[in-house]
């Protein structure tokens, strides 16, 4: 049984009525992965904007493994003293990471939050010595366009990412750094310039998915499908 846990913030967690990239992946799974899998981590709820808490479990579609380890307004500052429990815990096989907008926009830099990664990176490995992760660069909100030195730690960050991964990837422990999710545009992926839509959902699944088939030959290639 191969346990993924989707780790991220709000993009991850999703809010309640939606579906998530992470049921969109799921599903891209099922019908592609030769395998039994399931997700795991600490948490399952959606979060609920009127109750302003991570307190609802309306999924547009319950009937998927929901567990996870995401948060709204949640980093990899957040992130990293929690994923070695969360690791252990679940038994973990590999981490799906889409983390660093929330860091950025309210609580470090880049170099700081670059940190961080390298701090959750070794906090997974000291639980799993031979835990695998799909890392997401930073996609750039609405933010970006108005604030030039918000996008400025935002391409600094994603430098900073990929570096994290040259510097930390090893055989026993791989690191994969997902591509930006194809076509990605915030005026048609997005509901708000940051959180994604139904297309968003499938082009973040589609990120995961297809940096798992290239390097590890998992699944085949994406397809978005209908909803």
């Amino acid at each position: 049984m191969l346990r993924f846990m989707p780790v991220g913030d709000s993009m991850t967690i999703g809010s309640a009525g939606e579906h998530t990239w992470r049921y969109r992946l799921w599903r891209h799974l099922r019908d592609a992965y030769d395998g039994p899998f399931t997700f795991v981590g600490p948490r399952e709820e959606l979060y609920d904007k009127a109750a302003d808490a991570p307190a609802s479990l309306a999924y547009a579609d319950p009937g998927f493994p929901r567990r996870h380890l995401a948060g709204w307004g949640e980093g990899w500052l957040h992130m990293a003293p929690l994923i070695g429990d969360a690791v252990r815990a679940h038994r973990a096989d590999v981490l799906l990471v889409s983390l660093g907008l929330i860091d950025l926009g309210f609580y470090t830099n880049a170099e700081q939050t670059a940190e961080n990664v390298r701090a959750f990176i070794a906090g997974a490995r000291e639980a799993e010595p031979r835990i695998r992760m799909v890392l997401l660069p930073v996609i750039p909100n609405i933010r970006a366009e108005v604030d030039e030195p918000f996008a400025a730690q935002v391409d600094l960050f994603n430098d900073l990412l990929a570096k994290c991964v040259a510097d930390l990837d090893e055989p026993r422990s791989p690191i994969l750094l997902a591509s930006r999710p194809e076509g990605y545009d915030i005026r048609t992926d997005t509901y708000d310039g940051t959180h994604p839509n139904a297309s968003g959902e499938h082009r973040i699944a589609g990120a995961f998915a297809g940096a798992m088939r290239e390097a590890w030959g998992v699944g085949h290639v994406y397809a978005a499908g209908t909803d």
